[in-house]
């Protein structure tokens, strides 16, 4: 797939919470690539942070084509994010798109639960609302530490059924995403982007109850073009570069113990 190095403004950026802003983006004196799929992911060039040398890989939270604008889900995590989300509408951001592979789209008729937690929500909502622009009903499980940490619930529900985790019980389920009481229902396939603990126990239920399990890993990714080898994660078939190879992988790719 063609790479692009592209030019976007800031059309609105739009803090959410403490750590995550909404960044809604428009390329500048050019168009959208017309293949951005589902669980792919950009590099951000961050010029205004004098210690951050490198592009910040950030996943695909929408793309809208009818206002021709990509939104990018920032947690601040340091100053590389933090100067990212310090920028205002009307600046410029320097992206290199699309990169990795996305995830793999289920057959018609299939029961698809999609699972977030944290920043990993962010590539869901794009991936839900491609399924059910396809026709297909999939439903969410998401995770916080409580109500006040959810993110864009009112986006989701604007796709489908919502199942709800949060650790202090303010909302929906009192637990972990891990415990939901959605893992004891039949899916077939399960797909999850989060902290790594839990994607290898959404991994394990998965495998528990006979569904097959894609997750986007977020591994360290410098330059997203399998140059670097800051991001190597071992699979049955060696070692491999997670931004080319990746992000996606099914689990049985992985070497993850049960």
């Amino acid at each position: 797939m063609k790479k692009h190095i592209i030019d976007f403004e800031i059309v609105e950026n739009r803090h959410i919470h403490a750590l995550y802003s909404l960044l809604v983006l428009r390329p500048v004196n050019a168009t959208l690539p017309e293949e951005i799929l589902p669980g792919q992911f950009v590099e951000v060039a961050v010029d205004n942070s004098a210690g951050t040398f490198l592009r910040r890989p950030i996943s695909v939270n929408n793309v809208d084509r009818e206002n021709g604008t990509l939104w990018l889900l920032v947690r601040r995590a340091g100053d590389g994010t933090a100067a990212m989300i310090s920028k205002r509408p009307g600046e410029l951001l320097n992206l290199v798109l699309p990169l990795g592979n996305g995830f793999t789209i289920p057959a018609p008729g299939q029961r698809i639960l999609l699972s977030g937690g944290g920043v990993g929500v962010a590539p869901m909502l794009y991936f839900g609302r491609e399924l059910k622009r396809l026709g297909m009903n999939p439903e969410f499980l998401l995770g916080a530490r409580s109500k006040n940490d959810l993110l864009q619930i009112e986006e989701f529900e604007k796709i489908g059924k919502l199942h709800i985790s949060t650790d202090d019980g303010s909302a929906g389920e009192h637990g972990i995403v891990t415990t939901n009481s959605a893992l004891s229902e039949k899916w077939d396939r399960i797909y999850c982007c989060g902290p790594l603990p839990m994607m290898k126990a959404i991994a394990r239920e998965a495998r528990r109850i006979g569904a097959d399990c894609e997750v986007s890993l977020e591994n360290m990714m410098a330059c997203g073009l399998g140059a670097c080898l800051c991001c190597v994660e071992p699979t049955v078939k060696g070692n491999v570069c997670v931004c080319t190879e990746g992000p996606v992988f099914n689990i049985n790719q992985l070497t993850w113990e049960d």
